[in-house]
């Protein structure tokens, strides 16, 4: 009796691939694959998570990492999700984020949790090209030059803004305080990243200015100078005595 079609093609499928049936990747322990309003969703929330896991399905819209024990974000963690538009980060002891901790999300990331973390500064390249919505709130901010940057490329989460305070890390004067009605009074930038390119320009037009007020004050003294010289001669014909003799012979000569 030949067996079953079905058990015939599994069959052959096993020797196909060498005696062992293709399995897909096991999720990290404490994480699970759900559908949310019809969008692929990875949860690892309180997972205990070190480090960004792998296995995550690559038609994931929604990944939660909360909670865990993350400590940086590295270059491309997050390159193999092309469709990834929320991004949850927060509540781990987050120090540090690669300027391409986000890259290959520009065109669907829409928003970004990093709240909650060790955060004293990130770089702005992390930023560069994403139209996203983040939260920042309740980390211990340097309030730098690259912060400042940072929120001019990026949405803040409604509600979130107050949030963003001052930490130990700061100017002694800014320790605690708010930092969105610091940014909007004071340019952080003066010397760094943006701020060391106006000074430059500043420097640079300085410097020619100089020049040509050197150039001028030679042009101006090289005409006086050659004014002086072309008088000379003519104030020495008119002061020249007339000798006797010249003026026997000129009434000769009458």
């Amino acid at each position: 009796m030949l067996p079953p079609a079905g058990h015939l093609l599994s069959l052959l499928l096993v020797i196909g691939t060498g005696g062992s049936v293709p399995s897909h990747p096991a999720s990290p322990q404490g994480c699970y694959v759900a559908e949310e309003a019809g969008e692929r969703t990875f949860r690892c929330s309180q997972a205990g998570l070190s480090a960004v896991p792998t296995g995550i399905p690559n038609d994931t819209r929604k990944l939660y990492l909360d909670a865990n024990q993350l400590v940086t974000v590295p270059a491309g963690a997050f390159q193999h999700l092309p469709v990834l538009e929320e991004l949850d980060l927060s509540h781990n002891i987050l120090a540090h984020l690669s300027g391409a901790a986000f890259q290959g999300l520009a065109g669907t990331l829409r928003h970004l949790d990093l709240s909650a973390n060790q955060l004293a500064s990130v770089p702005v390249e992390a930023f560069m090209g994403l139209q996203i919505q983040v939260n920042l709130s309740a980390n211990p901010w340097r309030c730098d030059c690259a912060l400042q940057e940072v929120l001019r490329q990026v949405r803040l989460a409604p509600g979130t803004g107050t949030g963003i305070v001052c930490g130990p890390g700061a100017r002694p004067d800014l320790v605690g305080q708010e930092f969105l009605p610091l940014a909007g009074e004071e340019e952080l930038c003066g010397a760094g990243r943006g701020g060391a390119q106006r000074s430059t320009d500043v420097a640079l037009l300085v410097t020619m200015g100089g020049w040509l007020v050197l150039v001028v004050a030679y042009l101006v003294h090289y005409v006086w100078q050659n004014r002086d010289e072309s008088r000379r001669p003519l104030k020495r014909v008119r002061m020249l005595p007339v000798r006797s003799e010249d003026s026997s012979i000129l009434s000769t000569v009458v």
